[in-house]
């Protein structure tokens, strides 16, 4: 079975205390997407059944849920704290009433460090989650900034997975936002950004225990010990691209539920691999072992 690595949720109360709370907290890009059918939506339970069903045609035992590009991030440390206890919480409940369908990593409150701390523990220690989510920036910052080292250590202490998504602020560029490119050109630069600041930070070989040992080396080199998903909206180029720079043992089955349904299936998002000319062994590998090794999941 398949384990989706990187899927969404996004609930009515929690988006609508994004808004609420105003400011940068809610990414602008963000915002009219919340109304378009098909991308992020506004979640509710009724919905899960449709959600379950499109699971079970994909081959998909379970999706890690993250809320993408609008995290509990709010300038007043009450505010995200509010924020992000309330979605973890609502995974944790998700997780529970569907054992084994759903669980996720921990939300933090950000920019504020020690509020962080606490929540990613409570998150991975009494809420049972699989690992940690940070975007790509917080508030026009790089996550791989030095303010936020205190949270590596944490994960490197832990030994814990760091997943990262696009925040949709376009790499904070007129030249890709003035022309529209925000989300379909500026996240895959988001995604790119990350890694380069991250070696350039030097994050894997300090960091060691957040899956990126034996440092240093090449940039070339240090950028194949991260893991990718395989969200590439059915393009065989991407994947054969994704393929041969970083290797089939670090490609991860991941959808971006629900936004690839309104250009394909769930389930396509998973089987054009097979319509690929991966060998059959990588395209195993990706699609029914990788995220499990990864989480810590058999497989």
């Amino acid at each position: 079975m398949i384990v989706d690595i990187h899927a969404h949720y996004f609930p009515k109360e929690y988006l609508d205390l994004l808004v609420s709370i105003g400011g940068r907290s809610l990414p602008e890009a963000a915002r009219p997407l919340t109304a378009r059918p098909g991308l992020q939506r506004r979640d509710d339970p009724s919905g899960i059944a449709t959600r379950l069903q499109q699971m079970q045609e994909a081959e998909v035992q379970l999706q890690v849920l993250s809320p993408a590009a609008s995290p509990p991030y709010a300038e007043k440390e009450a505010d995200a704290v509010a924020a992000a206890r309330l979605i973890n919480d609502t995974y944790a409940e998700l997780a529970q009433t569907h054992p084994g369908k759903f669980n996720a990593v921990v939300s933090l409150p950000l920019p504020h460090i020690d509020a962080s701390l606490r929540e990613m523990e409570r998150g991975l220690d009494q809420l049972g989650m699989l690992g940690v989510s940070m975007t790509c920036s917080c508030f026009d910052r790089s996550t791989a900034e030095t303010e936020f080292e205190p949270l590596y250590q944490e994960m490197n202490r832990r030994r814990t997975v760091l997943n990262y998504h696009p925040i949709q602020n376009g790499i904070c560029s007129p030249m890709i936002n003035d022309y529209g490119f925000t989300v379909s050109v500026g996240a895959s630069l988001e995604d790119a950004a990350i890694v380069l600041h991250l070696i350039a930070r030097r994050i894997p070989e300090r960091f060691p225990h957040i899956k990126y040992p034996n440092l240093p080396e090449r940039p070339s080199v240090t950028a194949r010990r991260f893991y990718y998903d395989i969200v590439g909206h059915g393009s065989q180029a991407a994947l054969l691209c994704a393929w041969k720079a970083f290797g089939a043992d670090h490609l991860v089955a991941g959808s971006d539920y629900p936004v690839l349904l309104a250009f394909e299936s769930y389930r396509q998002n998973f089987f054009y691999l097979r319509e690929s000319i991966l060998p059959p062994e990588d395209v195993d590998k990706i699609l029914h072992h990788n995220a499990q090794i990864v989480l810590g999941l058999p497989h």
